[in-house]
């Protein structure tokens, strides 16, 4: 999830905008976005406040093992959405419709997923990759089955044990 890049999104403003407003320079506001750099605490405070907002620092569970595995297959999932995201969203909105009537009781979840479908595809990859404890609960009920060939997903397996491995 990009900070930045929701900030300025839910404002409806440019870079260029966000930056003149938060004292800063749009390069700067650019490479927030692209993640080469970090936004300290004090610097997203005064963004948000610039923008009439307010920041909110929440203090949430550590993600489990089984989170950030979840997290890695929908990183690919994210990848394979930027690069055919009409393809993506069909499959996903498919799943739903089939998913929706065999496990009723995750209802709720099924209705927000139709929801997001309708995101742009930089806020559906933000809220793919958010590690926040309503994005995990979302993620355990993911309409993307399919959207990875089983050999992509074994990758995506045996890179995260990999990475477990050296951490």
């Amino acid at each position: 999830m990009n900070l930045i890049r929701r900030l300025r999104r839910c404002s409806g403003l440019t870079q260029a905008r966000l930056a003149e407003l938060g004292g800063t320079s749009q390069p700067t506001i650019a490479a927030y976005e692209a993640g080469r750099k970090s936004p300290t605490l004090r610097t997203l405070d005064r963004l948000t406040r610039a923008v009439g907002l307010t920041l909110a620092v929440d203090f949430v569970p550590p993600l489990t093992r089984e989170d950030r595995r979840s997290l890695a297959l929908h990183e690919a999932v994210a990848t394979r959405l930027a690069e055919a995201p009409d393809t993506v969203r069909w499959r996903a909105r498919r799943n739903l419709a089939l998913l929706h009537d065999k496990h009723p009781h995750a209802s709720r979840l099924w209705r927000e997923w139709k929801v997001l479908l309708d995101l742009s595809t930089p806020d559906l990859i933000d809220v793919l990759r958010d590690a926040r404890p309503h994005a995990r609960e979302l993620r355990h009920v993911s309409p993307f089955a399919g959207v990875l060939h089983a050999a992509e997903r074994a990758e995506v397996y045996r890179r995260f044990r990999e990475a477990e491995a050296q951490s």
